[in-house]
């Protein structure tokens, strides 16, 4: 685009052709906008005056549907909210058309990122059936950004956003082969996204490689110009790496995360095992968390939108809609959250306080311990078949320390069991974004580990 041989308008060309042609294989794209052809071109004329806004100028996004983008519906995956699109945009979606970005359209996401039914299908909603993963079409791309994540996996945009509670930024990314950052809790206002909890969620960029995450992040946090990180050829040199195996993701991952740290040493780093504290107890305060924020903070969201107001309402109009129940039927998470304490109750504020304490704690006091530049992990298991009656296979513990503590996290592609991908998922502490970009750039560069995906139909005998 700098030097003129590509233009704006060519490249949104190209992206909704291959959309066109690629995504009814995999339903990643819930739809397209109709203007994205005259944001392009506006950004054509921009480029040719010498007047562009920063690096997305012209950069076509697609956008998870639970972001609130002014006339394009943004339903969460529900027929509930399908009935008229927002009036507003949310706040990222005007940061992004400020830098000159083309909202390309809409991806398709787990219903409710994941948090209606007990045992969900991730990738699946009533308004968008299920999304598969590119690289084998039977299995499951990870959810909640399922969409976003298997979008960029196929080429359908040069970014994409997505939303995270606990896992469902640097899940879909590690699934699907790309870059995922979960930012720290703040950094991206939340305003206009429909929630799960506000002490943890946090939308965020994804993309195929981490430069383009970094500039993503610099407009979607309203940062000055950079150039995003770099990595030259001492950029693994004195690191201090933490590797957390994670033994019960199975022995096929632990081979790609002892890889991993093995191209990681060759190129400077020194990385050294560790085990981060207080897991159990993280595990067991967590859920019950979001259940109480969720009834909170789910009306609030309602409040702004035509259709169901309350929470009642939504479990209400879910058991009349038949459309709603054909992969799975239950919405066991909405009932518990209706039935939870409130948000003033005693017992739910001493679990969250201590919840933000020993996450925050799991990260810090294994960081100072080893003196770290950061903690990193398998970010998920090979791909599980998807199965609407057995729902997912998804307990995936990487994601949680960092999601709970508000600390940003980033997944980079790290090799692949058989035809399936698996990320490694760095973790720092608060505010840390910036430096584990930088590092997520030198470890993308010695991993050298993407690869696009094959569309196969299903795996081999000898694959899981």
């Amino acid at each position: 685009m700098a030097r003129g041989s590509l233009t704006p308008s060519q490249l949104t060309r190209t992206y909704l052709r291959r959309i066109a042609t690629v995504d009814p294989k995999i339903h990643a794209v819930l739809r397209t906008d109709p203007t994205a052809l005259a944001q392009a071109a506006a950004s054509d004329r921009r480029h040719r005056d010498g007047a562009t806004r920063g690096p997305l100028d012209g950069i076509p996004v697609l956008v998870k549907d639970n972001v609130n983008t002014r006339g394009l519906l943004s339903t969460a995956g529900s027929l509930a909210l399908a009935g008229s699109p927002p009036d507003t945009d949310a706040a990222l979606v005007t940061r992004l058309r400020k830098a000159g970005a083309v909202i390309l359209g809409k991806t398709n996401l787990s219903e409710w990122a994941n948090f209606r039914a007990a045992k969900p299908t991730s990738g699946w909603s009533a308004v968008g059936g299920q999304t598969h993963n590119p690289f084998v079409l039977d299995r499951n791309p990870c959810g909640s950004s399922a969409g976003s994540g298997a979008a960029l996996a196929a080429s359908l945009s040069q970014v994409a956003i997505g939303t995270e509670t606990d896992g469902s930024i640097v899940c879909p990314a590690g699934m699907n082969g790309v870059v995922g950052l979960k930012p720290t809790l703040g950094l991206v206002s939340g305003e206009g996204v429909v929630p799960i909890s506000a002490e943890q969620d946090t939308a965020g960029p994804m993309a195929r490689n981490v430069t383009d995450v970094a500039l993503t992040l610099s407009v979607l946090a309203g940062e000055p110009r950079h150039p995003g990180p770099t990595s030259g050829g001492t950029g693994l040199r004195g690191k201090r790496i933490g590797l957390w195996r994670l033994p019960s993701l199975g022995k096929e991952v632990d081979d790609v995360m002892s890889r991993t740290a093995r191209r990681l040493r060759a190129g400077g780093a020194e990385v050294v095992e560790v085990t981060p504290p207080y897991q159990d107890r993280l595990a067991a305060l967590e859920f019950p968390a979001l259940l109480t924020e969720f009834d909170r903070d789910i009306d609030t969201y309602l409040a702004t939108r035509k259709g169901p107001r309350d929470l009642a309402a939504l479990i209400a109009f879910n058991r009349a809609h038949p459309a709603e129940q054909t992969c799975f039927a239950g919405q066991e998470l909405f009932e518990r959250a209706l039935a939870a304490p409130p948000t003033t109750d005693p017992g739910y504020r001493a679990e969250r306080a201590e919840l933000r304490d020993l996450s925050r704690r799991s990260i810090d006091e294994t960081m100072a311990a080893h003196h770290l530049d950061a903690i990193a992990a398998p970010t998920n298991p090979p791909a599980w078949t998807t199965d609407c009656a057995r729902g997912d296979n998804d307990v995936i513990p990487s994601s949680t320390p960092a999601a709970v503590a508000g600390y940003p996290s980033l997944s980079v592609p790290a090799g692949s069991v058989g035809q399936l991908p698996v990320g490694v998922l760095l973790m720092a502490g608060s505010h840390q974004d910036q430096a584990l970009l930088s590092l997520g750039a030198a470890v993308e560069q010695r991993l050298h580990a993407w690869r696009a995906p094959r569309y196969l139909p299903t795996t081999g005998p000898d694959l899981p």
